[in-house]
């Protein structure tokens, strides 16, 4: 029987990719991409990364650090359309490719080097080739023969000259040797050192571990980390659409705020943009939490267990908005807040409640796929649904950018 081979395809510096694609005079120009006009660095061209920028440091201190680099709000709508064009484009050359984010996917290869009459090296290149000349995203390609495998491939893909990294039966003993345990996918912050407390430093050493210990101390999990990293498949490449964990959305304020209405403004907008995430993949939540980030970074978050299922921003932010007050402190300065949905279920396989107001749910949602068309035909928040006028000229209890200009120049 032939043994599968999977591929991860990863974009590079997507975020800055898709503004360069946008904008090509950006290209071969420092570029960072940002969060928001007081957020943090989210992807960084390599001209930036070269000049020293770490991901996720605070705009403000990049601009003083580095004020040579070109910094861009996120667009997150023109990323989740071009990802879409990339995705598409593998799903031409493989029958099964599975989405795992915005800017990475898993291929099974199985028969396509026949298919192809390419050996995988060539059919790697093949791809990239294929996606740079319809998207102009260009991406980075780990193949081996488990999805752990291909993601370590993939890593180490991104410091070669071809972008590619192809690793076989007898290269995997290789790889793992020169990996370090906290690199491998799904080992975390937390394992990591628990791991190293038991001199397993490398990802070999993890694999010579027997089954029983790693059962009894890690669990099963840890178990098929084991078998992903000898090459034997655990984890299946599936097309299958896997409804997601949790979605969230937050952004930095303009302004720093500590006025109850501002951010109750700011929230209703996040609960619309998390909503119609949400309904893209025909879900329902049962649980929502409400974040509050202050201006020195400390995070204020509850949640809470809804009634009924829902889908619709309305409904949401009646239970949203009492979590808020009641994490909301005014006499502390606020730079961001966002909305966390958890707890799924598709609208498919969806029951009425025995209790719940059935017509007044229908007009709900007839309203919610009213939303969806308006944005669809003429854009993103064509229609805003606030908390209070969104055009609030009167001067807020919130600190303004003039009195920050110091800290910020």
């Amino acid at each position: 029987m032939e043994q599968k081979y999977i591929a991860l395809v990863d974009c590079d510096s997507f975020f800055v990719s898709c503004e360069r694609r946008l904008n090509p005079d950006l290209n071969g120009k420092a570029v960072c991409v940002t969060s928001g006009e007081r957020g943090c660095i989210i992807s960084r061209s390599n001209e930036a990364k070269t000049m020293g920028i770490p991901m996720g440091q605070p705009l403000f201190m990049a601009k003083k650090q580095f004020p040579n680099c070109i910094y861009i709000t996120a667009n997150h709508s023109d990323y989740g359309r071009i990802s879409r064009e990339v995705m598409s484009v593998l799903k031409e050359i493989s029958p099964t490719v599975e989405v795992y984010s915005i800017d990475e996917a898993f291929m099974d290869l199985s028969g396509l080097t026949k298919l192809y009459q390419m050996n995988y090296r060539k059919l790697a290149q093949h791809i990239r080739k294929l996606v740079m000349g319809k998207t102009n995203i260009p991406v980075s390609i780990g193949i081996s023969r488990t999805k752990t495998l291909a993601k370590l491939a993939s890593d180490k893909s991104k410091n070669t000259d071809s972008h590619i990294c192809v690793v076989g039966k007898c290269g995997i003993k290789k790889l793992l040797k020169d990996t370090n345990i906290g690199e491998v996918w799904g080992v975390g912050r937390q394992l990591e050192p628990k791991f190293r407390g038991y001199c397993i430093k490398t990802a070999y050493d993890y694999v010579q571990i027997e089954d029983k210990w790693l059962n009894a101390r890690f669990g099963k999990t840890a178990l098929s980390l084991k078998y992903e990293l000898l090459g034997i498949i655990v984890s299946k490449v599936s097309n299958e659409k896997q409804l997601p964990k949790s979605i969230s959305d937050s952004k930095a304020f303009s302004e720093f705020s500590n006025n109850l209405n501002y951010i109750k403004n700011e929230l209703m907008i996040h609960i619309h943009t998390a909503c119609r995430k949400l309904r893209r993949v025909n879900c329902k939540c049962s649980t929502i939490g409400v974040m509050l980030r202050t201006k020195d970074f400390r995070v204020f978050y509850d949640k809470i267990n809804l009634p009924f299922p829902t889908d619709f921003e309305f409904e949401i932010s009646k239970s949203a908005f009492p979590i808020l007050e009641n994490i909301f402190d005014n006499s502390i300065i606020y730079r961001s807040v966002g909305i966390v949905l958890e707890n799924f279920e598709n609208c498919a396989t969806e029951q009425l409640g025995l209790f719940e107001l059935n017509e007044q749910k229908n007009k709900n949602e007839n309203l919610a796929k009213t939303l969806d068309k308006l944005e669809l035909k003429y854009g993103k928040n064509v229609v805003r649904t606030g908390f209070t006028n969104s055009n609030i000229t009167e001067k807020q209890d919130f600190l303004t950018h003039q009195n920050n200009t110091n800290e910020y120049n």
